[in-house]
């Protein structure tokens, strides 16, 4: 099969690209940014380029559209809007041209919005940020195109928080802080975390490829969820450290910081580690219902664990109390 996969030079689309390669498949990414790991199979360019993305689906059987802004601090807000939603308009527009009737998507669980019990997919949309919104106005514009027509193909992926080796997201500043002796628990910690390792939701992903007809969607974690006290004693044991988390301040004068670090971003123009929507993220309850995953028979290759493990022995070595990460068994 011919695949183009949009933003295949990230952490996610690096491994799917990679997965996909070892299933036979024919792959070109297109990016912003040339892939360091597959520089031949990419096509340079902006999703807000219609032309240009359309040329790059000549010949194509499949889409998997993972181009996003995604961070936290984007600005202007309305980058959300132009990439996430006029990228997803611009993807139908090229689906369209080039007879492209089979997209796997990736949007997010952050739709459902921070504190939301246990949301399964047929949950109500509740984003509480710009990126949640343009996400779900996404899926809007390629429900539209499903239903245009009963032999088109698509899957929506809403992943949790993905992590990795290499990945220099949230879950590596949290372990980054934990190695270095200066993590400080913001509220009870008692707060679970949906999380998915990136082996595992590439290997879900790379699956999809042959996806029946008609509008599939899936929340993506790995389970069972961890609470961020039971990541954080995870981390400590595998650092070799006590498992007692000695600095802890309640959430509300953490808010009360991250505030202020709102403001000193805003004053200096200058991005801040700490900031109030991150302090919410941290003590915000975030998990979501995954039982879709087993009802279609996938089982991950790797456990959180596992996968928090392997992280820590890729990327911390000189702090890591464990062996090496174990030989890998995902294909």
């Amino acid at each position: 099969m011919n695949i183009l996969v949009t933003g295949g030079s990230g952490f996610i689309g690096t491994h799917l690209v990679s997965d996909l390669l070892k299933e036979g498949h024919r792959v070109l990414i297109y990016d912003r940014q040339r892939s360091e790991t597959y520089p031949g199979l990419c096509i340079v360019g902006d999703i807000r380029d219609r032309e240009k993305l359309a040329d790059s689906m000549h010949g194509v059987d499949a889409v998997y559209h993972l181009a996003a802004e995604h961070r936290d601090d984007v600005r202007p807000v309305s980058l959300y809007y132009e990439v996430n939603v006029g990228g997803a308009e611009n993807v139908v527009y090229a689906l369209g041209k080039n007879g492209v009737k089979r997209l796997i998507f990736t949007s997010t669980v952050a739709l459902y919005g921070l504190n939301p019990g246990e949301p399964d997919e047929n949950s109500p949309a509740k984003p509480f940020n710009d990126y949640g919104w343009s996400k779900y106005k996404a899926e809007v514009v390629f429900n539209r195109w499903v239903e245009g027509d009963d032999t088109r193909c698509l899957a929506i992926v809403r992943p949790a928080v993905i992590f990795g080796e290499r990945n220099r997201g949230n879950v590596y500043n949290l372990l980054s802080q934990v190695a270095s002796d200066r993590f400080i628990m913001v509220g009870s910690g008692k707060n679970k975390k949906s999380m998915g390792y990136v082996l595992n939701l590439s290997r879900f992903l790379t699956i999809l490829a042959r996806i029946n007809p008609g509008r599939h969607t899936y929340n993506y974690a790995d389970k069972p969820d961890l609470s961020t006290e039971e990541l954080v004693t995870t981390a400590l044991k595998a650092f070799g450290r006590s498992h007692r988390i000695n600095f802890r301040i309640p959430y509300a004068i953490g808010l009360l910081g991250g505030y202020a670090f709102d403001l000193l971003a805003k004053i200096t123009g200058r991005t801040c580690p700490v900031s109030s929507i991150r302090i919410k993220k941290f003590c915000a309850d975030t998990r979501v219902c995954a039982e879709r995953l087993k009802e279609i028979g996938f089982i991950p290759p790797y456990s959180l664990t596992d996968g928090l493990s392997r992280m820590i022995a890729s990327d911390f070595p000189s702090h890591q109390a464990v062996g090496p990460p174990p030989a890998e068994t995902a294909s």
